[in-house]
């Protein structure tokens, strides 16, 4: 098992090259003057000013120099600075957020993830439970009614879905809006009698005893969580209740109810275990997904994370904090698939020996 885990793990360098050049092998296709615009908050008109800018970048250095100086940043030999830098959180200045990327990372990524921590436990939870029922009940009633459920679940679009629940819940009758928080709680949170401790509104709300402002980001994110939950619950549903059912038709099954072990331990501790080995994967992968950013989703509700976050650079052609996120978006991935993989093992022997 120990040397299972050192492998994946001198696997992350590795990728992590891999995906760090091919993001900057995309940026240098933009010309020097191009991608030092991408730096500054205001482009210069002065062409000695852009020359300069140029210079103190390094962007018409040989590609591995650049791709060096992009991930450590690099030294001004006049004094001694180092600008730029990945690896320092330097990734340059958003002009669709009006600040620095790695500040509207800082600030857009706790509500992403707050959003995604609120869904991914109804996600995994009840589309496995129902999973395992409809297997149970194969063929029967509520077996049909599952799959009915999933099939409109995973092919219905999550705007759709978004836009009617916002219809029916908000415009109609004003329960659940949109946004993060009220701007009355706003005013509080960024006011000087209020403590971020996590930048979790739930949470900070809680730790400063404001009940209150607890519950009416619970009541901003009802209708995100829906919207996520049940498009991924249609997705987890089918793939358990495959699972299921290949599990129970398997020998071993069969000789424990020979034995005659009770259905209900059949079910619970011979074939459940070995069905969730592919929720496994899905799991690891769906909320790599979603912390990446959940952009339809943040888009419709205003919700301020990452994925809308996201949505605004692109269309406002901001190069250079798209690229941001989609790094940041690769190595949650690549994390999030280092977890599995460890999981997986856990869960299926037969993987470490391999």
């Amino acid at each position: 098992m120990t040397q299972y885990i050192i492998r994946r793990l001198l696997l992350i360098p590795v990728i992590l090259i891999g995906v760090t050049l091919l993001i900057f092998g995309m940026l240098s296709m933009l010309d020097p003057a191009e991608r030092a615009a991408l730096y500054v908050r205001n482009i210069p008109k002065n062409e000695h000013v852009m020359d300069s800018i140029i210079r103190r970048y390094g962007l018409e250095d040989p590609f591995l120099t650049q791709y060096w100086h992009w991930l450590t940043g690099k030294r001004d030999v006049d004094t001694g600075e180092i600008t730029g830098g990945i690896m320092r959180g330097e990734f340059g200045y958003s002009r669709s957020g009006n600040t620095t990327v790695a500040d509207l990372l800082q600030r857009r990524f706790p509500a992403t993830v707050e959003l995604v921590l609120l869904s991914i436990v109804p996600v995994i939870g009840i589309g496995v439970w129902l999973g395992i029922i409809a297997a149970v009940n194969h063929n029967k009633f509520i077996d049909q009614v599952a799959r009915v459920f999933s099939i409109l679940g995973y092919s219905f679009p999550s705007f759709v879905l978004g836009l009617l629940l916002l219809m029916l819940l908000y415009a109609n009758n004003g329960w659940f809006p949109p946004g993060r928080i009220s701007d009355v709680y706003n005013a509080v949170i960024n006011g000087p009698g209020f403590t971020s401790y996590t930048k979790f509104i739930t949470i900070d709300s809680i730790l400063n005893g404001r009940f209150d402002i607890f519950l009416d980001a619970l009541r901003h994110m009802v209708l995100p969580v829906i919207t996520l939950s049940y498009i991924y619950w249609a997705l987890f549903l089918r793939v358990m209740r495959s699972s299921m059912l290949e599990s129970l038709n398997q020998d071993y099954i069969t000789t424990a109810r020979a034995k005659g072990v009770r259905n209900q331990d059949v079910i619970n501790k011979h074939a459940r275990p070995n069905a969730l080995i592919p929720i496994v994967t899905m799991a690891g992968l769906t909320i790599a997904g979603l912390l990446g950013g959940v952009t339809i989703t943040e888009t419709i509700f205003n919700f301020p994370g990452i994925g809308s976050a996201g949505a605004a650079a692109a269309v406002q052609l901001d190069v250079i904090t798209v690229l941001a996120f989609v790094l940041v978006s690769g190595i949650i991935l690549l994390f999030s698939n280092l977890i599995v993989d460890i999981a997986y093992a856990f869960l299926d022997p037969r993987v470490r020996l391999s």
